[in-house]
């Protein structure tokens, strides 16, 4: 009898899978059952030996651009099967006061992150609506939804993908596609190494479990809203914070 969030023959593509939080959503994914695709655009023995260890595939590519995103699904398709869960994870930051910002530092943020989820939501999704089938997470930030000083280009990118989550759910949902979106609070990974200890101090000052996440935290909630047991659910935005957006 499969346990509770099985993805047992599920194929699986988590874009930005190779290190950190996408990591633990790969291993997880596998645990659970499914056949896992590691999406990665630099770093490949990173991301070769997490696919090695989850028994899946390493595919790269720049989810950024719309061509190489199309054949990212293609790829994995051919090499796995149809496609039934996309976990968009992808993500980098550039991190400066708006004052300070370039135009460069600007775009390069939003086409990663938010245009990167839109690409990859875009290729699967005639498919998984011809299949009346399919699930979708993708992953936002709690600075998507409070806002953090030094980020307005992470924080936009972060807000959109909620925004996307929730049309897209409506879009979708007639047809049997669940779309969600997740919203990690500070996550131990090497974004939050380069804290200092007083910045450290104070997000846990206002973190009521008074500690950082790790991406098992995460990919546990993304394993559950990929898995028939969230099939009532969409749309959802949900923060994984230790309640910091409490």
């Amino acid at each position: 009898m499969p346990g509770f969030a099985s993805l047992d023959g599920k194929v699986a593509l988590v874009t930005g899978g190779s290190r950190g939080i996408g990591a633990g959503i790969s291993r997880e994914l596998a645990r659970g059952g499914a056949r896992v695709a590691v999406n990665y655009r630099s770093g490949r023995e990173a991301a070769e030996a997490v696919a090695a260890e989850v028994g899946g595939v390493a595919v790269a590519a720049n989810v950024g651009d719309p061509v190489e995103a199309h054949a990212l699904v293609e790829r994995v398709e051919e090499e796995l099967g149809d496609l039934d869960v996309l976990v968009n994870n992808a993500g980098i930051t550039r991190d400066t006061l708006i004052a300070r910002m370039s135009d460069e530092d600007w775009q390069e943020v939003i086409d990663t992150n938010l245009r990167g989820t839109f690409n990859t939501c875009r290729a699967v999704s005639r498919k998984m609506l011809r299949r009346r089938a399919g699930a979708i997470v993708n992953l936002s930030s709690v600075v998507g939804v409070h806002g953090n000083p030094g980020q307005a280009n992470y924080a936009a990118s972060k807000a959109g993908i909620i925004g996307l989550t929730k049309a897209l759910a409506r879009e979708l949902g007639s047809r049997g596609v669940r779309v969600n979106a997740i919203a990690p609070g500070y996550i131990t990974t090497e974004l939050t190494d380069v804290l200092t200890e007083e910045q450290t101090g104070l997000i846990l000052g206002s973190t009521p479990l008074g500690r950082l996440g790790s991406p098992e935290d995460v990919a546990a909630a993304v394993r559950f809203l990929c898995s028939d047991e969230a099939a009532f659910i969409t749309g959802d935005v949900l923060l994984v914070d230790g309640g910091l957006g409490t």
